[in-house]
């Protein structure tokens, strides 16, 4: 397709000199001899898996981890001699494509163990252990269950791990928590370790974890929206992060005109104009990812910048437009470039900003943003 092409309507940009400097950043703040397992999952955040870990893996990065099988088998195109962990369930009817793709599979239970087993493949497998999250993995008292998986013949154990519930926050009462987490877990291993069973390669810490829990110490830490540039809300973390936001959202301006004092705006007339008002239409909506909701129930919410000005986007998004009050912005065109996160001039919208007045966080605003809308790498 013609370059030109991919930016004819709306589209991403992601810089992937700025996802350089987030390693850089990380790798100042990790443990001594720890690496890094990139979470590539729903699409590398909605960055785009592939052309992240292909840069990933020229800074040296070789360990990623996707959610499901599928994202694991597009992965493998790039990355070939990569590990690839699939952190979430696959089934035992699926274990021929485990072990074909040299993929590693996150193990919860002993029905999973012996399921997997009982294919006849063999398949290397990293233990989940439960420690406070209740999504998934062995309850750490069920030592039992845990050791019988380093006995089946076709099960490969390479690591154990588990998953903080809390580790964003430092309230406390949530820092003792995530502490209780790592403790509890670190007893699983050692109790392993005591009856001569190697536990493998430990991960536990994602991204907030790298920031808030430095003193953890794994054979891996598990970024994933950091790396990004990004944090899931306006947080603090114990260790200032220097992170660069590697993602710009941008559309185009469909058409400019002048409204009357009075008028609605929108579907559901939530938006009703006090005085005459110059309306943009942008020709992105909810079919791409942008939040329906982030304009609130006056209808009044999100910004994006169009030329260089920070504006307020009015009425309810609709599927492939959004509305805009661009009263105090002189010179705006149809073709103009709207930004809806990123930077333009000296004007800029992080994605936390999005996320905050959408009611949610950036992990759910990058992760929906839509196939429609390609994705340039600069």
């Amino acid at each position: 397709m013609d370059n030109s092409l991919l930016r004819s309507r709306a589209w991403v940009e992601v810089d992937l000199d700025a996802l350089s400097h987030n390693i850089d950043d990380m790798k100042t703040n990790m443990p001594k001899d720890c690496g890094i397992m990139a979470v590539l999952k729903s699409n590398a955040y909605g960055h785009g898996a592939k052309p992240i870990a292909e840069r990933l893996y020229t800074l040296g990065v070789n360990f990623f981890a996707v959610a499901c099988l599928a994202e694991a088998i597009e992965l493998r195109e790039v990355v070939p001699y990569a590990d690839i962990l699939i952190l979430g369930y696959t089934s035992h009817k699926f274990a021929q494509y485990l072990n074909e793709n040299n993929f590693i599979q996150s193990v919860f239970d002993v029905k999973q163990a012996k399921a997997l087993e009982s294919s006849g493949y063999k398949i290397r497998i990293h233990i989940a252990i439960d420690t406070g999250m209740h999504r998934y993995g062995f309850d750490p008292e069920d030592m039992s269950d845990i050791e019988s998986v380093f006995q089946f013949d076709n099960l490969k154990v390479e690591g154990t791990a588990t998953h903080f519930a809390s580790a964003d926050s430092l309230i406390d009462d949530d820092v003792k928590f995530t502490k209780g987490q790592m403790d509890k877990f670190m007893e699983v291993v050692n109790a392993l370790r005591g009856k001569g069973i190697d536990a493998g390669k430990l991960h536990a810490q994602s991204s907030y974890a790298i920031y808030n829990h430095p003193d953890m110490k794994c054979d891996y830490v598990r970024p994933g929206i950091m790396l990004y540039g990004v944090q899931s809300q306006n947080d603090e973390t114990k260790i200032k992060t220097n992170l660069k936001p590697i993602l710009s959202v941008k559309a185009i301006v469909s058409q400019v005109r002048w409204i009357k004092a009075g008028e609605t705006v929108s579907y559901s007339r939530v938006y009703t104009t006090e005085e005459p008002i110059k309306l943009v239409s942008v020709a992105i909506g909810y079919a791409d990812g942008i939040p329906r909701h982030m304009t609130g129930k006056d209808g009044v919410g999100g910004m994006c910048i169009i030329n260089g000005c920070k504006l307020p986007i009015v009425g309810r998004v609709c599927m492939d437009t959004l509305l805009v009050d661009a009263t105090e912005l002189e010179n705006v065109e149809a073709g103009d470039v709207a930004t809806l996160i990123g930077r333009d001039g000296d004007e800029v919208i992080h994605c936390e900003e999005v996320a905050e007045v959408s009611g949610t966080i950036t992990n759910d605003i990058l992760s929906r943003l839509g196939i429609r809308l390609p994705r340039i790498y600069v």
